[in-house]
């Protein structure tokens, strides 16, 4: 029986090493790859006719190799992407290369029968888009603050009018610029006298601002359910920006509706694992109290207080031995 968790990211990520900690600790066989290793310390032969109906083959790491065939489960990360290994080509060899290794290697790896995918990334595409994960909270009764997507200025000035203070965010993070370096536009009040034509360039996000206490990250995995409760020292309006050091956390407990809604919300976009924020009004202890933000279908979680636990419900789900129990959301497919 197949029993090999194969686990796809970047070479640093501390999340994912949490995880393959607590699948060493229970003797899971753990193949890690990264897809811009492609080449002498990534390489791969798979095969696919006459007596084999599936996938067959090899991938080989310098220090590991695993038959497609025994790959039970895949826990698919933050693995660098496919134009990384060709950064260095002319363009148009770049963007060949990429596509080649992400419809080949790529199209194999998503395809595996059998495995149970944590997350499926056809998955995470779909449930990747803010405006889907809006409407799908509306449905399932969650309270979403006052949204308008727009990028028509009368149509901005309006929306500010009509809610008084309304804040911006986006909708992606800041792509590596021309220096390498990757940076944040953090969630910021706006102003109507500050809206131009200038908005026409592309797609703005604003929402009415919700008078919050405090914000929870609502970590859910499989059947399993980790909420903490986030408090900025300075009551920021986004607590990323400042130093994560200086947060305060507190255990959560997720009112039952929420709670039966975010599972409805993972079943129905075909995931696992999703990482929930919540801004919170009040003590909590009502729906009410609970207004939602996004969800992130690949989120960080490893920096939370329960961290451990958390990796401790991948590893249940990723092992085959105990995956039957902890995971209701079928194979994320």
């Amino acid at each position: 029986m197949a029993s090999t968790v194969l686990v796809v990211t970047a070479l640093e990520d501390f999340t994912a090493d949490r995880v393959i900690q607590a699948l060493n600790e229970r003797e899971v066989p753990v193949v890690r790859i990264d897809p811009a290793d492609l080449g002498p310390d990534l390489s791969f032969g798979f095969r696919l006719g006459g007596d084999d109906p599936v996938w067959v083959g090899r991938l080989s790491t310098p220090s590991r190799k695993v038959d497609v065939r025994e790959v039970a489960a895949v826990y698919y990360r933050r693995p660098t992407p496919y134009a990384g290994r060709f950064e260095d080509f002319p363009r148009q060899q770049r963007e060949f290369c990429a596509a080649e290794a992400r419809h080949g290697l790529g199209g194999v790896l998503n395809a595996l029968p059998g495995a149970m995918y944590v997350n499926h990334p056809h998955a995470v595409t779909r449930a990747d888009f803010k405006p889907a994960q809006l409407q799908r909270f509306t449905e399932l009764g969650l309270r979403v603050p006052p949204t308008l997507i727009t990028n028509e200025a009368d149509e901005a000035r309006k929306f500010a009018n009509a809610h008084g203070r309304v804040v911006y965010k986006t909708f992606r993070g800041l792509p590596r610029g021309d220096d390498g370096h990757t940076g944040a536009i953090w969630t910021q009040r706006v102003q109507p006298d500050s809206f131009d034509e200038t908005l026409a360039v592309t797609a703005h996000l604003f929402q009415a601002e919700i008078p919050k206490c405090s914000d929870v990250r609502v970590t859910v995995v499989g059947t399993r359910v980790f909420a903490q409760r986030i408090v900025a020292p300075d009551g920021a309006l986004d607590w990323r920006r400042g130093d994560w050091d200086e947060l305060s956390h507190f255990p959560a407990a997720v009112p039952a509706t929420v709670e039966t809604a975010l599972h409805s919300y993972l079943e129905s976009f075909g995931l696992v694992f999703g990482c929930f924020d919540f801004a919170l009004t009040g003590d909590g202890g009502e729906p009410d109290d609970w207004w939602a933000i996004e969800c992130n279908p690949n989120g960080q979680w490893g920096w939370l207080p329960d961290a451990a636990d958390i990796a401790e419900a991948f590893a249940d789900i990723l092992d085959t031995e105990d995956r039957k129990e902890t995971v209701g959301h079928g194979d994320a497919r």
